[in-house]
């Protein structure tokens, strides 16, 4: 009887085993949940992201984004005033108000540089490119898949490095265990300070056939202070 009674618990463990996902398995699901046409390595369209912070006014980014002709253009509106940030492959330009002529302090207010300008390509081309962004060159997948309960919620959790020149930080990607979609991202400076922050997902937004997050609402990870909302929007 403690024979087939280890067999059995012998069998279960084997099974359940060989149905545990892997990396790159958990990272094909989320992509083909979130791009199941192929539509991320040829996306040219515009959408608009409306940032809400507490004690602060609302600012809109309006994004032009050509991943084949390696163009983007950024147009920030806040407060009464606009200015842009414009690539096209690696020439930059930049505006105020519509005018390319901005002074020195202009510049230094508004952070109108092209430093400045490759950081936000970076940001918004990284953000709303998940997780296909993940198959990037320079991506480093950790090989075990975790499970952890976050907000009460239990996910499939994908950690994340980089190589160096490519990120220096840590992330964690939540991914829903039924249907895979990305539903919370973590990243750490110092993850033995618990420094860094963690992003909720809710709701998506269909741009081209990519259903992407439809707010992503920000948070520190030391003390879940909230920092602020970013809403997609269609153009």
């Amino acid at each position: 009887m403690r024979f087939s009674i280890l067999v059995l618990v012998l069998l279960f463990s084997n099974v359940f085993h060989g149905q545990k996902i892997t990396s790159n398995e958990l990272l094909d699901k989320s992509i083909a949940f979130h791009d199941p046409n192929g539509q991320w390595s040829v996306f040219s369209n515009t959408f608009e992201v409306l940032m809400k912070t507490p004690k602060s006014t609302d600012r809109l980014s309006i994004i032009n984004l050509n991943i084949p002709r390696e163009q983007f253009i950024l147009q920030v509106e806040k407060d009464s005033v606009s200015y842009s940030y414009a690539f096209d492959k690696e020439k930059c330009t930049t505006s105020l108000n519509g005018s390319t002529k901005i002074t020195e302090e202009d510049s230094k207010t508004f952070g109108l540089t092209c430093e400045r300008g490759t950081i936000m390509r970076n940001y918004y081309t990284y953000l709303y490119g998940l997780p296909m962004k993940l198959r990037d060159p320079g991506t480093l997948l950790n090989d075990e898949v975790q499970t952890k309960t976050f907000k009460g919620k239990e996910y499939l959790v994908l950690k994340v490095d980089y190589e160096e020149g490519v990120g220096k930080d840590v992330w964690y990607f939540y991914f829903d265990p039924a249907t895979y979609a990305m539903e919370v991202y973590q990243f750490y400076h110092d993850e033995s300070k618990n420094d860094g922050e963690y992003i909720l997902l809710e709701g998506l937004e269909d741009i081209q056939g990519i259903k992407m997050p439809k707010t992503r609402a920000w948070y520190y990870n030391k003390d879940d202070k909230y920092l602020g909302t970013d809403i997609l929007m269609k153009n």
